[in-house]
């Protein structure tokens, strides 16, 4: 007999809030297995499995968006691999754009910090008035 979990306890064992289920709920991006008579949601296995896909996914940086188009191709045939390739290439395309902005942004608050040398009035301060300035 499969084993079903009330949502207190997919929720701890994926590792989310019980309103994180929810909302990939509304979302539909899960879906409880059934109700208890009282009206309590329970899930299976492949419901569990599928909450830790999904916050693995929303860790490596995909939207839920994103997330819901993988999970539509986990069901299409094997042809789709190609299709997964695709949108991790692209997400690692945008993960390379951030951390080439992020790495700009240090350069430029390293340049602030060393012209900052010696302590002075704020109104001189060449960060203040760096960040003040339109670049």
């Amino acid at each position: 007999m499969e084993r079903l979990f009330p949502i207190g306890e997919l929720a701890r064992s994926a590792r989310v809030s019980v309103q994180t289920v929810r909302y990939y709920e509304r979302q539909k991006l899960l879906l409880p297995a059934g109700r208890k008579e009282s009206g309590y949601r329970v899930y299976d296995e492949r419901a569990l499995k599928r909450l830790k896909f999904i916050r693995r996914a929303k860790e490596l940086g995909f939207t839920l968006r994103e997330i819901k188009g993988l999970l539509d191709l986990k069901v299409e045939s094997a042809s789709a691999c190609e299709k997964v390739q695709k949108k991790v290439n692209d997400k690692l395309e945008i993960v390379e754009q951030k951390i080439r902005g992020l790495e700009s942004l240090r350069n430029v608050l390293n340049g602030l910090i060393e012209s900052c040398d010696r302590r002075q009035p704020t109104e001189e301060c060449p960060i203040l008035k760096a960040i003040e300035e339109e670049r």
